[in-house]
């Protein structure tokens, strides 16, 4: 099944950093970017990245993560920083083919052709 392809996950103490990775060259994405679910939880947007690198994220992230992608457009990244025990959960790369911008995409949630990838864990200590 063609799906994007997450990596970097892990475990982390609070204050620390870690760098997840999005293999997405096998999907068509106008935009891209990550969703979390705590357990327990429903799933949220966490950031995203338009077509023209415009970017959006969730006030909970702000000043903390940063999305981005390579120039090709097949690697998209989140890097967390300053993490805290609440930013714990599955955390999952998506692309939609049609909606082009970054705040869409985080309103929206990828359509009914857009792709989820299967989810790398992220686990912050206090």
């Amino acid at each position: 099944q063609v799906q994007p392809v997450e990596s970097g996950g892990g475990s982390v103490q609070a204050g620390g950093s870690l760098r997840l990775s999005c293999d997405v060259s096998k999907v068509i994405a106008a935009s891209a970017g990550w969703f979390r679910q705590a357990e327990g939880k429903e799933r949220e947007a966490v950031a995203t990245i338009g077509m023209a690198g415009d970017t959006s994220y969730s006030d909970s992230v702000t000043g903390r993560f940063t999305v981005s992608r390579n120039d090709a457009k097949t690697t998209l990244y989140l890097q967390m920083d300053s993490l805290k025990p609440e930013d714990s959960g599955m955390y999952y790369c998506v692309a939609d083919p049609g909606l082009a911008k970054a705040r869409e995409l985080l309103i929206l949630s990828p359509g009914p052709h857009g792709w989820w990838g299967q989810g790398t864990r992220v686990s912050v200590s206090a």
